[in-house]
């Protein structure tokens, strides 16, 4: 497999990254996720902006001009002759001495991982899946703004460690307030009397690429849309849920703390949304 890293291609077993990298030591950092069916990225613009986004909110100045991260993306593919591909793009802050001070840093280290693309079991869709509303609150955003997709990712992972341990799929993390907010590696959505229903920005979450296609599919084709502030209690009274990210696209969701979801199985708008994702997904490649 080759990797990009830095500046050139390299094998994989030859992509090391040093033990002193603030990325390894704190954290220090940003990612992006990206999915390419049949040789085009989904949503790239999107997603290398949201990356850009990222560094500035965190004082990273990339290596590599801005008109050479498509290219290197496709590259990453084609190098590894991959068509359907999971792609990971991560920008450290680099080398340094051990201190919490970027400065101490020269260099942002930059890796583009482009895998095979492992879909999820068909069955998952077919069933839906099961979430627990976990205990581990969001970041609050004046102490992580969600905005930057991070490396610091301890706080989802507590959540998801939380939720495998209570045998669900994954889990619905709450804000300090008691809001939902969305799952640890995806976005919330509910139905209830026919309006598709999704925690707000404000409300502390990470603005999904997926997200915001499935919200303008919906105002497109006259499904009522709200994005709001929701207690955890909304979802007993939901008619249907889904998750939706890059690589799970849209997720049913069958329960929620083991109470059934509608009546347990995928939902009429849901699948009417799966659908039109599908039909449009040709729009959002490139």
């Amino acid at each position: 497999m080759w990797v990009f890293l830095n500046d050139t291609f390299v094998e994989s077993d030859k992509a090391v990254v040093s033990v002193f990298d603030h990325g390894f030591l704190y954290g220090d950092g940003i990612y992006e996720t990206l999915r390419a069916y049949g040789g085009r990225v989904f949503m790239l613009q999107q997603h290398l902006a949201r990356l850009h986004r990222s560094g500035h909110l965190i004082g990273l100045k990339f290596p590599l001009p801005d008109k050479d991260w498509p290219s290197l993306v496709k590259e990453s593919m084609s190098r590894n002759r991959l068509h359907d591909a999971y792609i990971r793009i991560t920008v450290s802050r680099g080398e340094g001495d051990i201190g919490l001070d970027p400065g101490l840093c020269r260099r942002p280290t930059v890796v583009i991982l482009a895998q095979p693309l492992t879909p999820y079991p068909p069955h998952l869709f077919h069933e839906g899946v099961s979430l627990a509303v976990v205990q581990v609150r969001r970041n609050l955003p004046a102490a992580l703004p969600p905005q930057i997709k991070s490396l610091n990712f301890l706080n989802n992972i507590l959540a998801k460690q939380e939720a495998l341990q209570a045998g669900a799929f994954d889990g619905i993390m709450l804000n300090a307030t008691g809001d939902l907010t969305e799952c640890t590696a995806s976005n919330l959505f509910f139905v209830q009397h026919g309006c598709l229903c999704t925690p707000s920005i404000e409300c502390g979450i990470l603005d999904g690429i997926t997200r915001s296609v499935v919200l303008m599919l919906a105002q497109q084709n006259g499904i009522a849309v709200e994005e709001g502030s929701y207690p955890a209690a909304a979802l007993r009274q939901a008619d249907e849920c889904f998750l939706t990210n890059t690589t799970m696209e849209i997720m049913p969701v069958r329960e929620v703390d083991r109470t059934s979801i509608g009546d347990g199985r995928p939902g009429p708008l849901t699948l009417k949304l799966r659908d039109l994702f599908h039909s449009h997904l040709a729009r959002f490649l490139e």
